[in-house]
């Protein structure tokens, strides 16, 4: 009997499960293992696993089962499983359950787990919730500064801070977007737009063009007309548009300067054919290289001669 349970203990728990009577269930479940707790877990007969879930709490391994159980399609199964998890969920505990929890939120009965996901986090103080914002699993993360943002759990500048280095587009947008809702006070405008206008990606820092006039200060949307990104371009035009400047007039006044070796990105997006003369006089006669034999980045003007 010993070699049989050593060799075969998923066999040996299955057994054992089935042929006690519920009253003595509890006493033989708590001599088991994680392994075959995780059976009883899973077992087809309700009884089993409610008998499973007390001594399963108490293991950290065998809580995404718990969550799991919170959707059971047995009521006792599910409700007595909702009372243990929101007994043993803490910032702990969370890392480990989180992905568990929201791939089982999209379950009909699943909608609690998440529910009290969210009230952990909201009672969280800000340096535990970095935790979350950088754990390899993109839904979590995602979930955590959507949380953050509805419930206004981290400052603005650290959404501007989380806008600027996030790799996420999704992050990225949201939490640029919540940043930038703090600009109705004047004085969160040094802590809030300098990390997205300097940031890295392109949606950080046309978030922050945009903010400018939001801040007050469009003048300083005039130096990005000339960024890298056709997206922060289109920001700072429409910032400096919003005063009553003429982008145009900046990319001429670009190009007519005669220590310009390469044209700056951006003239064939507001000017028209009349600058084509302007623009050739720095790209070349040939349209390859510049002043100084250097490539231009060039671009025709649109046909009707219609500026953007």
């Amino acid at each position: 009997m010993r070699e049989a349970a050593r060799r075969h203990p998923r066999l040996l728990a299955q057994r054992l499960v089935q042929r006690q009577p519920t009253t003595t269930l509890p006493a033989v479940l708590t001599r088991l293992g994680e392994p075959q707790l995780a059976l009883a877990l899973c077992h087809r007969v309700g009884r089993v696993r409610q008998k499973a879930l007390r001594p399963s709490a108490r293991r950290p391994a065998l809580l995404p089962l718990l969550v799991i159980r919170c959707a059971d399609w047995a009521a006792p199964v599910r409700e007595a499983a909702r009372r243990l998890l929101r007994e043993a969920l803490d910032m702990d505990t969370v890392p480990g359950v989180a992905p568990v929890i929201l791939r089982v939120g999209r379950r009909d009965q699943g909608a609690f787990a998440v529910d009290l996901l969210a009230q952990v986090l909201r009672r969280t103080p800000h340096g535990q919730l970095a935790t979350l914002h950088t754990v390899p699993d993109r839904v979590v993360r995602r979930f955590a500064y959507r949380q953050a943002v509805e419930d206004r759990l981290l400052p603005p500048a650290a959404l501007a801070r989380a806008a600027s280095r996030g790799e996420d587009t999704v992050v990225q947008d949201l939490c640029a977007t919540a940043a930038l809702a703090a600009l109705d006070e004047e004085e969160a405008y040094e802590d809030v737009l300098p990390p997205l206008l300097s940031a890295g990606n392109p949606r950080a820092r046309s978030a922050g063009v945009t903010g400018l006039r939001r801040a007050g200060r469009p003048k300083r949307a005039e130096p990005f007309l000339g960024d890298p990104s056709a997206l922060v371009r289109a920001c700072a035009r429409y910032v400096v548009r919003q005063q009553g400047g003429d982008p145009a007039a900046w990319y001429r006044e670009r190009c007519a300067a005669p220590d310009t070796l390469e044209l700056p990105p951006g003239p064939a997006e507001c000017g028209n054919r009349a600058d084509a003369g302007r623009d050739q006089r720095v790209a070349g006669e040939d349209g390859e290289g510049g002043l100084g034999g250097k490539p231009a980045r060039v671009r025709p003007p649109d046909q009707d001669g219609a500026g953007r």
